[in-house]
Order: C-alpha cells, then sequence, then structure tokens
C-alpha cells in the first residue's frame, strides 16, 4: 500500500494547481487591471481578452497535465475506488467536479472568444463577428458567471483531493476496507 506514484501524483496536483490559480488570478488579477486600465468597455475587453488569449495555451496544458495525472492515479487506486469505504464517493464527486469545471472553462472560452472577436480592430475579426452577431452586454455577463465559476469548481477540486490524501494513510486503510467489506456482506 505503500507504492510511489511521485510523477503522475506530481501531474495532477500541479495542472490542478495552475487551473485553479491562473483562473483565480485571472478572474481578479486580470480583469480588475483591465477595469482598471481600460477606459471604455471596449477597451476593457481587449485587455483582459488579450490576457486570456495568452494563458489559453498554459491552460490547455496544465488542465491535459491534471487529467493525464487523475486518470493514472485512478488506475493505480481502483482497488481503493473498490474497498475502501468512502474513496468511491469521493472519486465519483471528483469526478463530477471535473466535468464541471471543464464546462466551465470551456464555455468560459467560447464567450471570451465572442467579446474578443466583438471588441477587435481587425477587419477579420470584425467580418467574423458581423457573421456571428452576439448580445455583447450578456455575454459579458455570462462570461464574468464563467469566470469565477472555475476558480470555485477547482478550489472544490483542491479540498477532494485534500481528502483523498487523507483517505489514502494507512490508519484510514485498513479501517475504511473493513467497513467497505462489512457492509458489502452485511456483517455485524
Amino acid at each position: 500500500m505503500s507504492e510511489r506514484n511521485t510523477a503522475i501524483r506530481s501531474l495532477h496536483d500541479l495542472g490542478l494547481a495552475a487551473w485553479f490559480g491562473g483562473s483565480l488570478m485571472g478572474a481578479v488579477g486580470l480583469n480588475g487591471a483591465a477595469q482598471a486600465e481600460g477606459g471604455t468597455e471596449t477597451g476593457r475587453d481587449r485587455i483582459s481578452s488579450s490576457g486570456w488569449s495568452k494563458w489559453t495555451p498554459v491552460n490547455a496544458a496544465a488542465i491535459g497535465a491534471h487529467l493525464f495525472g487523475g486518470g493514472g492515479l485512478l488506475a493505480m487506486n481502483a482497488h481503493r475506488v473498490a474497498t475502501q469505504q468512502g474513496v468511491g464517493a469521493s472519486t465519483a464527486a471528483k469526478t463530477v467536479l471535473t466535468a464541471a469545471a471543464l464546462a466551465a472553462t470551456a464555455y468560459a472560452r467560447v464567450l471570451g472568444k465572442k467579446v474578443e472577436l466583438a471588441a477587435s480592430t481587425d477587419p477579420d475579426d470584425a467580418e467574423k463577428a458581423g457573421k456571428h452577431p452576439v448580445d455583447l452586454d450578456q455575454a459579458r455577463r455570462q462570461l464574468a458567471a464563467a469566470q469565477w465559476a472555475v476558480p470555485a469548481l477547482t478550489g472544490c477540486l483542491v479540498v477532494l483531493n485534500a481528502l483523498h490524501g487523507e483517505q489514502q494513510r494507512p490508519a484510514q486503510q485498513i479501517p475504511g476496507v473493513w467497513e467497505r467489506a462489512r457492509s458489502v456482506t452485511h456483517l455485524m
């Protein structure tokens, strides 16, 4: 039970840390700076869109590392998920939250791209925006909500990650496996 998975756990944890931290910094720092320095709504949109666009490839790599690491950890701990009481439930919750965070991240990017195209001074972007008209005020409101949903959801993943770490302690594994076996076989 003391097998080390340092590399795969590091991918999982560093990916989640970057996903959470980057999204929180963007929502607070980047959007705050754009608000303070942008002057007009279009100026604010340009500043924040530029920053979020530069963050997108790094965020994609972080998410990929987290998902790869999570898949590796799940494969290496499948026996605990199946046999230790509570681990299956926390793994299911973590899976649902990860899916929700992925959806919120993708939705924020789609909305961000719409706002970026609408605020752009590039004629090609203006043509693209003209082909797909958008209610810019509504897109801005939805984008603000989605950008706050990502750090909220990934923050919950950090908490569940801490729970998984606690469940992996030897003092938790033996009673957890016993309780699971007892509940499955209906022993007293």
